[in-house]
């Protein structure tokens, strides 16, 4: 076993901090030999439980969960920051060319590498991630998240129609090809599959089928897609799909909506349709960078929290414009202020950390697994430097409680306050 001294942030059941000034985490095997946290608490009261136990001490640094990233496509690492007049116009110039490029396995190979470098770098150690319509993009995905000892979702996306050659596929291979990769990689070590419809309007009823009847076959894989992301967008499902009530109700229709089942956006909602994410136990992958820099909208936090459905926060790269947790959060809060086109609110800096790690773990299926420093998760963590910067330094020196230093943070903050990112299965070599 090992042990680490720092401040020490976790989170209850209830997703309320538990903050130690001087703490301790104690990290182990389990019977099945993976690493988990053995106990963590107070340096004090921990220390004396595990007296034999070597301690690598970080004094000055918080031990904090590693980041969960709820949907991120990671072909679109070379096109973040490029400028357009919407989503769908975004797609056209410089998604589906940039895609088109994972065809080429090594493309893919070299483009997973950067992408889960810039993960590590900004303490991400868990994502929902979409890759291309070629097989080849998975494989490359999976093989460079296992040899990482990461724990990853991903799969082929299903796009069958309205789409360019070079990123369109036909429906009835997609569906073998899917399974295959099912077969291959789902649960193998840390890695899980998504069943991955690019959004309704890019697949035919055959391809939504079909998905569906696999989500139903292997009921413990992901479903992850786009609903609502803007106006033009759910304009156009409408008339491709006349006959369901909203543009969720789409995917509600061909069994796409269960537990497990990630939706990015989520802004052009009713609340029928938070009804519908609470019944089905769908979350929602907000993604405010995106939303803002695309001119999407804006996502509804009183609605959902009303309602009661889960939802958790995502970057979004390439329409986001940052791998960084903290600017994620940063402009999550910019959006939960905005009271022009619904309730605005005021997110508590510990709720919206919360939703980058306890809380999108629960809302993807894997509480107690990740996203949490608790007896029994997977110990994977990030060591941060309050004092990153000098302003960082300034502003958290005169923090009078903890949702004023994690708020400084989130304000200030980027890819320097992560000091290390540490994987739990690395610490077994």
């Amino acid at each position: 076993m090992q042990a680490y001294r720092a401040s020490l942030l976790r989170f209850d059941p209830a997703g309320q901090p538990v903050y130690d000034e001087d703490g301790l985490l104690v990290v182990g095997p389990d019977a099945a030999g993976r690493q988990r946290v053995q106990d963590a608490g107070a340096y004090a009261a921990v220390a004396a439980r595990h007296p034999q136990v070597p301690v690598t001490h970080w004094p000055g640094r918080i031990v904090a969960p590693g980041f969960v990233d709820m949907h991120i496509h990671y072909p679109q690492t070379d096109i973040i920051g490029a400028p357009a007049d919407g989503l769908l116009p975004w797609l056209e110039n410089y998604t589906f060319p940039a895609e088109t490029r994972f065809a080429d396995p090594a493309h893919s190979a070299e483009v997973a590498e950067f992408f889960l470098d810039e993960l590590m770098r900004n303490g991400v150690t868990t994502s929902l991630t979409f890759a291309t319509s070629h097989p080849q993009s998975v494989d490359a995905f999976f093989e460079a998240a296992q040899r990482r000892r990461l724990r990853m979702i991903t799969g082929k996306v299903l796009q069958d129609r309205h789409s360019p050659d070079g990123v369109r596929d036909v429906a009835e291979q997609s569906l073998i090809d899917s399974e295959a990769l099912i077969r291959k990689w789902h649960n193998v070590d840390r890695l899980g599959y998504a069943i991955t419809p690019r959004f309704a309007p890019t697949s035919t009823d055959a391809q939504l089928r079909g998905a569906g009847e696999l989500a139903a076959k292997y009921a413990d894989t992901w479903i992850h897609s786009h609903v609502a992301e803007n106006k033009d967008e759910v304009r156009w499902a409408r008339e491709l799909f006349p006959h369901a009530r909203s543009y969720l109700d789409v995917y509600a229709g061909f069994g796409l909506m269960r537990e497990r089942a990630v939706y990015a956006h989520c802004i052009h909602f009713d609340d029928d349709d938070r009804r519908l994410m609470r019944e089905t136990g769908t979350a929602t992958a907000v993604s405010p960078t995106s939303n803002l820099f695309l001119g999407s909208g804006f996502f509804d936090f009183e609605g959902a929290d009303r309602i009661g459905y889960q939802y958790g926060l995502a970057s979004d790269v390439g329409g986001g414009t940052s791998f960084s947790p903290f600017t994620t959060m940063m402009a999550a809060y910019y959006a939960g202020r905005e009271g022009q086109t619904k309730p605005g609110i005021s997110i508590p800096p510990s709720q919206l950390w919360w939703r980058h790690t306890a809380g999108a773990a629960r809302a993807l299926g894997l509480e107690g697994v990740i996203g949490n420093l608790q007896p029994g998760c997977e110990a994977d963590f990030v060591v941060i430097n309050p004092k990153a910067t000098p302003l960082l330094a300034r502003k958290t020196s005169l923090a009078a409680n903890l949702e004023e230093l994690l708020f400084a943070m989130i304000v200030l903050g980027d890819d320097r306050l992560i000091e290390r990112t540490v994987i739990s299965e690395a610490l077994a070599t």
